[in-house]
């Protein structure tokens, strides 16, 4: 059995996504940096937040980013025996930290200054995401392609991909791909046109964060959102990181390279398990849960 560990990223937050965490003498500590850094009371937007508050970018990046850090960090601790490590759009600095590119602190910094430059850009550009079930990307593409404001932002999962640009593009594909035969086409809670070109500010400006970071060669071969493809390479993980906001997050493509290299079985380090859920559409694949399912029980699985 080869594990990876994968981390979710915006969407997977929700109410008490804190209260089951694996213990961590850093978590408080590092919840109190988030707070101070972002202005932002997370632990009561996590505990009791509106869907709203929730949902805002700059709340739910932070929160989900040292949710995702705490379980990484705690399967690596009681001795699963990763063999690579893949985030899900904002996971993707989740895996970086555990992988070691840079020190969960660090991370922090540039996951709230990530939130705000995103936020700020989508409050200038208001957009939205929609799920579309029942198509696949190159049927989505044929549809999508004319019309102006929308591009496919995730390929999650076979028949899973997401839609995101301006609010009115967004609309109109859905119309056009309801009609084209897609099953479903879900609206997201998010805040904005994430993945797309109209995310270019806030990129330009990250960029410009990460020129000044320090990114450390991995421990594990990092499979960025960008590229279907493991690196340990600190300055190719860099500029992979730097593309990913406008970039459409390529998780299909990623779970498929997991599967050839050898990785098997994913356990997904984050509050819920949409990762686990989007696993079972490809063959070969298993996955566990960390939150439900529990760290032994990949130890469980097999002998590792």
């Amino acid at each position: 059995m080869g594990i990876a560990l994968v981390f979710p990223g915006q969407g997977s937050q929700r109410h008490g996504m804190l209260d089951a965490l694996p213990d961590s003498s850093a978590l408080s500590r590092l919840l109190d940096a988030a707070e101070a850094l972002s202005d932002i009371d997370l632990r009561a937007v996590a505990a009791m937040g509106t869907p709203e508050q929730l949902a805002d970018t700059r709340a739910a990046q932070p929160l989900l980013y040292l949710a995702d850090w705490a379980w990484g960090s705690a399967a690596l601790k009681a001795g699963v025996p990763a063999r690579a490590v893949a985030g899900h759009s904002l996971g993707e600095l989740a895996a970086l930290a555990v992988a070691g590119v840079f020190s969960v602190e660090a991370g922090l910094e540039l996951v709230v200054q990530r939130s705000k430059l995103m936020a700020e850009c989508a409050a200038a550009t208001p957009g939205a995401m929609s799920a579309v079930l029942g198509l696949d990307s190159d049927a989505i593409l044929a549809v999508t392609d004319p019309i102006e404001g929308v591009w496919v932002a995730n390929d999650n999962a076979p028949g899973q991909v997401v839609i995101s640009g301006t609010l009115e593009g967004v609309a109109e594909a859905s119309e056009a791909l309801q009609a084209a035969g897609a099953r479903r086409v879900v609206p997201l809670q998010v805040a904005g046109p994430f993945h797309t070109p109209l995310m270019a500010p806030a990129a330009d400006a990250f960029a410009a964060l990460l020129a000044g970071a320090e990114f450390a060669d991995a421990a594990l071969p990092v499979y960025s959102n960008t590229a279907a493809c493991p690196s340990t390479d600190g300055s190719v993980l860099r500029e992979r990181l730097v593309a990913q906001i406008v970039s459409p997050v390529r998780w299909t493509p990623t779970m498929t390279a997991l599967l050839s290299h050898g990785c098997d079985t994913l356990l997904e380090c984050g509050p819920g398990s949409v990762l686990t859920g989007l696993t079972k559409r490809v063959e070969g694949l298993s996955a566990f849960a960390a939150e439900q399912d529990g760290i032994s029980a990949v130890l469980a699985e097999g002998s590792v």
